[in-house]
């Protein structure tokens, strides 16, 4: 059987957005469809009426939700899962044995904190990719971009992204965006030639990071981008007109002991278009 792509249901008005786009993946992916929605639990009193009042509004809601995936794309085999805890348990559960994790994510405000906060978190434990789509529209939207920093993550990140821009036709931008050192590291050089070996280093990042994408997709058009701004900037500017932004979940300057990087973070934090940050697992290297 295929794996799923499981779509997070909550109580707030990012769900549709986010049923939409996963329900036109799965149709064009020919896969089923899990909407999951969590009761959180910890905190209910001890009663018996409560509880079933939750569960109650909790079950209208995951019907309201399947009544919509129907809407968009009926043949799509659609199921619904109710489960006890948090929505951070409940999707990394589901996301062993899913195909991709959706998510909405907007900017109202609720108890909790905002709804990116719940996506960034959500995007932190799930075990394989997770898409964090928001309330903008999608349509007139063109090409596909990948920001790269050189580390493994963002390789077979690339990887991921060559394989969607290829599947719907579109153009792959790869985007290694790095802040210029301050002027203070020039000084004392001779002129340009920090500057000129900074950037050939660079380049050479980003040649490395597309290698053997030509021969794997001759059809495909592959733009190769140096940006001299704060990556999570970059990346949004770019994405802003995008169809589709991918990202690895952590990148060459991350904490090992984080499981989200800085840029991944960043980049939620100011959604511009879908993002998929990919959860591949690490290559072995040999001895």
């Amino acid at each position: 059987m295929k794996e799923p792509i499981v779509v997070g249901i909550n109580d707030t008005g990012a769900n549709e957005a986010a049923v939409t786009w996963a329900m036109h993946r799965a149709a064009a992916l020919k896969l089923p469809v899990q909407l999951v929605h969590a009761v959180d639990d910890r905190w209910m009193a001890e009663s018996f009426a409560y509880n079933e009042m939750a569960n109650k509004a909790a079950t209208e809601l995951l019907i309201k939700a399947k009544a919509h995936a129907a809407g968009v794309e009926p043949k799509v085999e659609v199921r619904t899962v109710l489960i006890s805890g948090t929505a951070g348990y409940a999707l990394r559960k589901r996301s062993k044995k899913a195909s991709l994790v959706v998510i909405g994510s907007g900017t109202h405000v609720r108890p909790g904190g905002r709804l990116t906060d719940r996506a960034l978190q959500i995007a932190s434990v799930a075990v394989c990719p997770v898409a964090v789509v928001g309330e903008e529209t999608v349509h007139n939207r063109h090409g596909v971009i990948v920001g790269v920093d050189g580390s493994e993550e963002s390789t077979q990140a690339v990887a991921f992204a060559a394989a969607e821009a290829d599947r719907e036709g579109q153009e792959l931008t790869v985007m290694h965006a790095y802040p210029i050192p301050g002027a203070w590291l020039q000084r004392g050089l001779p002129e340009g030639s920090f500057g000129e070996q900074f950037m050939e280093e660079e380049r050479l990042v980003l040649a490395e990071t597309v290698a053997g994408l030509a021969e794997k997709y001759p059809d495909l058009v592959v733009h190769r981008v140096l940006a001299t701004d704060p990556p999570a900037q970059a990346l949004a500017e770019a994405a802003s007109t995008a169809k589709l932004l991918v990202l690895g979940s952590r990148g060459g300057g991350g904490i090992k002991r984080l499981l989200l990087g800085s840029t991944a973070h960043a980049v939620l934090a100011q959604l511009a278009c879908p993002t998929i940050i990919t959860r591949i697992r690490r290559v072995k290297k040999s001895k």
